[in-house]
């Protein structure tokens, strides 16, 4: 089969060796992770018995991925993207038996698990950019949609275990989970290695040996394309705002359910669970079929904007209505994901993809973590779901001032063959 000059292979079909095993194995770490995540924020909730406190556990994991990802931009724009994967699950696998071993052995406390936070941010941080820069190269001409679809499709998944990491938290505790999830990297970073090497081009050309200087050239290049690149910036400041109303919304809307209604957390798991379903069926959807190209911006500004106003009033309705809601937010929210990573990922050339998605998550996690802790602050004085409809109103004006208002420059990504 012939091969073009970016290392994909012109053809239709969409699983290759190498794509079947990124695929397997995330969904394997994403579901241990997902155990063992949900079930610390129970833990923190139940050991310091204050909002303010979990919020700042939230932002003691989010912390690095402020600064980490545009730092390791460069650096997964020059070594082997594939080794930087795998390696880092293994270093992953380590820290949570040590973390597993650590709780059983009755160290635990609230400075710890910052520590810890901080730590596993950092892991995480720089996993992402390597992952995200990654798997584009993983996928075929043409089949960027699809992929995608399944990779939120998996994500979604993986809120299949919230029920079973609250059930599990109640019965066993946090160790067993924390063993769970190591397994889990484990058997990740295994399947990682088994990955057939492919040609990073991007290695090759800085063949020179790496130092400050180089990596501050490199640096630049980044910064310089994306001051090139309207659309990009558009893009990457609308989500910033998106990921701030985010982040405000994660932080209250567990300590909501869990002092407003009996077994909270199981109210919030049987509820926020139809965003699971409408995620799961936005993926369907999208793996199937395609929108028209021409309709991408249009329907990603209707989608933004409508999603906001969803969040926003969600706790204001019964359970029932709640649970409509986060089923239609789960179809839109695939419709968002989809439409801007297929457009970004293939826009982006794949020299430069490590330090676009560096500063992407950069700004967009210190929009989370202000999020957080705008909200975890305000949520000590006002009701919470007052605090979130403030900030998803904030995220429609973002929708209408800055994507509506780069029309020009956002359609030129977003409406093209991904």
């Amino acid at each position: 089969m012939k091969k073009n000059t970016d290392n994909k292979v012109l053809s239709k079909g969409l699983w290759t060796r190498n794509f079947t095993i990124i695929t397997v194995g995330s969904i394997v770490s994403m579901l241990g992770s997902s155990i063992a995540g949900f079930a610390l924020g129970l833990l923190v909730l139940d050991y310091t018995e204050s909002t303010f406190l979990y919020a700042m556990y939230m932002v003691m994991y989010n912390l690095p991925k402020v600064a980490v990802p545009t730092l390791a931009g460069p650096f997964v724009d020059k070594f082997s993207r594939r080794k930087t994967i795998y390696t880092l699950d293994f270093i992953s696998t380590a820290l949570y038996g040590f973390f597993a071993w650590l709780i059983m052995s009755g160290y635990f406390n609230y400075a710890f698990l910052i520590a810890g936070c901080l730590i596993l941010g950092t892991i995480d941080s720089i996993y992402q950019v390597a992952f995200d820069s990654f798997y584009p190269m993983l996928i075929t001409e043409g089949n960027y949609t699809k992929a995608y679809s399944i990779q939120s499709t998996l994500e979604s998944m993986t809120l299949l275990m919230i029920p079973v990491s609250a059930f599990l938290y109640n019965l066993v505790g946090i160790a067993p989970l924390f063993l769970i999830n190591m397994a889990s990297f484990f058997i990740a970073a295994v399947m990682e290695t088994r990955i057939t090497p492919i040609q990073e081009s991007y290695v090759k050309e800085r063949e020179e040996k790496f130092g400050l200087a180089q990596y501050r050239e490199i640096f630049q290049e980044g910064i310089s394309y994306l001051k090139e690149e309207k659309g990009l910036q558009a893009i990457t400041l609308y989500f910033m705002v998106s990921m701030l109303a985010a982040g405000a919304f994660e932080t209250l809307v567990l300590p909501y359910f869990k002092m407003n209604f009996q077994q909270g957390e199981y109210v919030y798991v049987f509820t926020m669970g139809w965003t699971m379903v409408g995620r799961m069926i936005g993926g369907a959807i999208h793996y199937k079929f395609k929108y028209p190209t021409d309709k991408k911006y249009l329907i990603a500004l209707s989608v933004y904007i409508i999603i906001s106003f969803l969040e926003g009033t969600m706790l204001f309705f019964p359970i029932v209505v709640m649970m409509v809601i986060c089923f239609a937010d789960g179809i839109l929210g695939v419709t968002s994901y989809n439409i801007r990573i297929s457009a970004t990922q293939s826009y982006v050339p794949d020299e430069k993809k490590g330090r676009f998605n560096g500063i992407f998550q950069m700004i967009n996690m210190g929009g989370m973590l202000l999020g957080q802790f705008l909200a975890g602050v305000l949520g000590e004085f006002l009701p919470q779901r007052v605090v979130i409809f403030g900030f998803q109103m904030i995220c429609v004006a973002a929708a209408i001032v800055i994507i509506g208002g780069n029309k020009k420059h956002v359609e030129k990504i977003y409406n093209r063959q991904a």
